[in-house]
């Protein structure tokens, strides 16, 4: 059967999209398992049964192959966040979106998150990886700035906006990088059952209280 000319770019973009997720889920599973200097191209290129010259064509460097999967580690707290209606408190809207996660979340979606949080872990050590994990903390501080420009009625290039952003990226790094070495640890996952509480007071504390709270009329 033969895809109409019309439907071609969509579904081109979408199948590079899948196939750069299957080669870093692979690769972030060897770098995991036997470290990313004993890991080769052609060893994921096996893993994922494509060619080498194929992964090349997708990523720059094998390390760079980590980059969708460490990226998964900041979409759903982005996504989360752009969802905040002003009539809520960051604490508040955080539960709501945790509690969907835990209904809504399937197998593989958990199984993405819990490489996400390896690689965060195993960026600690290998620094390239670190860079792949700070270019998406950048990210993540750009959409924070559009999302506290919304919520304080100021412009996104606010200078006010612009710190804040850049505070509250840099606290919710450091909570993902605390809070994935704890359960890497064998720590207790009860444990952080309050974690939207975690998050909305690092995100207070950083912001000096200026987010944080339901949106005034």
């Amino acid at each position: 059967m033969q895809v109409s000319n019309r439907a071609g770019p969509g579904m081109s973009e979408q199948r590079r999209r899948r196939i750069r997720l299957e080669i870093s889920r692979e690769a972030s599973r060897l770098f995991w398992e036997q470290g990313v200097t004993a890991t080769s191209g052609d060893q994921i290129a096996e893993a994922v049964g494509l060619s080498t010259r194929t992964i090349w064509r997708h990523f720059r460097s094998k390390e760079s192959c980590a980059e969708p999967i460490i990226s998964h580690g900041v979409e759903w707290e982005m996504a989360a966040l752009r969802r905040w209606k002003p009539e809520l408190s960051l604490e508040d809207h955080l539960a709501t979106e945790i509690s969907r996660y835990a209904r809504e979340a399937d197998r593989v979606e958990r199984a993405d998150d819990a490489l996400a949080v390896k690689m965060i872990a195993l960026a600690d050590r290998e620094p390239a990886l670190r860079t792949t994990w700070l270019m998406a903390c950048d990210q993540m501080e750009r959409e924070l700035a559009g999302i506290i420009a919304g919520r304080l009625n100021l412009p996104a290039d606010d200078i006010r906006v612009q710190v804040h952003a850049a505070a509250a990226s840099g606290a919710l790094r450091v909570v993902n990088e605390e809070i994935g070495d704890a359960l890497l640890g064998g720590a207790d996952a009860r444990q952080f059952a309050y974690v939207h509480q975690l998050l909305a007071q690092a995100v207070r504390n950083a912001t000096g209280g200026a987010v944080g709270d339901a949106a005034t009329t």
